[in-house]
């Protein structure tokens, strides 16, 4: 990005903040086009150190030059944090990145239809994120085409058309590297039960995990054919996946999901009635 580009402000400087900072910064933003505002000290100076950005600890003036704001906090203080920022953004548009509060809430917190709403996930830390955005209908396409230059600095994205199927893309990328990381989990133990180190067994889990991914993501051809490629009758593999559909680990890990997409909605619901 160049100096011409908008100026870009961030209520909340953590960990999914920095990320998209720092895509920005590689990508030619300098500190001065980015306003912070990060109540907490401890914070406020990672930022200072890491992209020689110095926040605010409240709103102030300084946020009336943004052209877009990003709304990097925890859902529950969705609310109360709009209220001092709402009086110097009403030109600005909104992009949050806050799990599971609504655009009604939003946009009737921020005095505004220009938002955008999306659900992240922790890949984003390394550039390796899924976003998936809702737009309201008031954002135009050249708001899609800034808030898709700032999210794609942490990785891939892709537009739905139903706010509610954000509930399901929190169920399933959201939530969805803690599923990896809990079969890591499980990959490991094994592997130290079979007699490995425990470092020697997460790193081919781990390996495994990225290539086969990136194995998938390259092919044309479905999970399911690339699983039954692997899979010869009467073989290793096939024991093992046997062995899980005996236990019922996929219908298992669908109600998981399932859960898990049932309580983003009841999120909604609690953090959006302030």
């Amino acid at each position: 990005m160049s100096q011409t580009q908008p100026h870009i402000a961030f209520i909340g400087g953590g960990n999914m903040a920095s990320a998209i900072i720092g895509g920005l910064i590689r990508q030619g933003m300098t500190p001065a086009q980015i306003t912070v505002v990060e109540p907490f000290a401890e914070t406020a100076a990672k930022l200072h150190k890491d992209f020689g950005i110095t926040a605010l600890p409240a709103a102030t003036q300084a946020l009336a030059q943004a052209t877009l704001v990003v709304w990097a906090v925890k859902p529950q203080v969705f609310s109360e944090a709009a209220a001092p920022v709402k009086a110097h953004t009403l030109q600005a548009l909104h992009l949050s990145v806050a799990a599971g509060i609504r655009t009604d809430s939003i946009c009737r917190w921020l005095g505004t239809e220009r938002v955008v709403r999306s659900m992240p996930n922790t890949p984003a830390l390394v550039g390796q994120g899924m976003t998936a955005l809702y737009p309201c209908p008031a954002v135009t396409a050249n708001d899609k085409a800034l808030v898709e230059k700032v999210i794609g600095t942490t990785g891939q994205f892709l537009w739905v058309n139903q706010e509610s199927h954000l509930d399901a893309v929190t169920a399933l990328s959201g939530s969805g590297p803690a599923y990896v990381f809990f079969f890591l989990e499980a990959m490991t133990e094994a592997g130290v039960g079979m007699g490995l180190s425990a470092e020697q067994a997460y790193q081919l889990a781990v390996a495994t995990f990225a290539g086969a991914s990136s194995l998938a993501a390259a092919s044309t051809e479905s999970a399911e054919v690339l699983r039954q490629r692997v899979t010869s009758k009467g073989g290793t593999t096939y024991a093992a996946i046997t062995s899980m559909e005996a236990a019922g680990i996929k219908p298992a890990f669908v109600k998981a999901m399932q859960a898990a997409e049932q309580r983003a909605r009841e999120l909604g619901d609690e953090f959006g009635k302030a």
